[in-house]
């Protein structure tokens, strides 16, 4: 069996599948400010074909998902936000205690989100010091009761509330019954979403792979491709 033939099989029958997507890194490039970033209008249209074809298309993003909608701009598509916590009503109950700490630190999260803090450092002139401020950021994270974790050139600041992509990609998978899916991503939160498809029939995890990117997704996946740009190219496979 060639390392392609899984997504043959998925092809068969899209009616009985999902395809669940990362955007930054996956769909749409990663870019110096997160407020640039944007989906090829050629990865849009293979996205358009697909909404028409598939159970379901959806997109995991880190992002609000209103954001993550408009970055990629193609109806039909599902779209949840802030890696899952969307789905979390409970989440939103701890909004007032995480603008509250992003306050206390001399360090200005990414705009717009209300569900976690995003603290990047990729334009940072030193990327070490920058990386020590921010452990010193996250001790204090944790120590106040929440929970830090690591991204490319980010820290990721979250509530204390059992959510991930893996929880949104199980939920979005049993509200439809599917036990098909294939899941793009390109980062540590996405090593979630690959083991919430452990149980499926038929799973295909798909890791784009960068320099920045954790050695243990591509360890994870079951395809690896070298850029969006080459995720477009697998997903115009399907």
């Amino acid at each position: 069996m060639t390392a392609l033939a899984p997504l043959a099989r998925l092809a068969e029958h899209p009616e009985l599948a999902a395809l669940l997507l990362d955007v930054d890194g996956v769909l749409a490039p990663i870019v110096e400010r997160p407020e640039d970033a944007r989906v090829p209008d050629s990865t849009r249209a293979v996205l358009a074909d697909l909404v028409e074809r598939y159970a379901l298309v959806a997109c995991v993003s880190g992002r609000p998902g209103k954001e993550a909608a408009r970055i990629v701009a193609v109806d039909g598509i599902r779209y949840v936000g802030e890696h899952g916590l969307e789905l979390v009503p409970d989440a939103s109950a701890w909004e007032a205690r995480l603008q509250e700490f992003a306050g206390s630190v001399d360090w200005p999260p990414e705009p717009g989100k209300r569900l976690t803090l995003s603290f990047h450092y990729r334009n940072a002139s030193d990327h070490d010091a920058a990386r020590t401020e921010l452990e010193r950021i996250a001790a204090r994270a944790a120590e106040d009761g929440l929970r830090p974790r690591w991204g490319r050139l980010v820290l990721e600041v979250r509530p204390p509330v059992d959510a991930d992509k893996g929880t949104a990609v199980r939920r979005l998978l049993a509200e439809r019954s599917l036990r098909r899916a294939l899941y793009a991503g390109d980062d540590t939160t996405d090593l979630d979403a690959f083991r919430a498809l452990d149980d499926l029939e038929l799973a295909i995890r798909v890791a784009v792979s960068s320099d920045e990117g954790p050695a243990a997704l591509g360890r994870a996946a079951d395809l690896v491709v070298g850029s969006p740009a080459a995720f477009a190219e697998l997903l115009a496979r399907l």
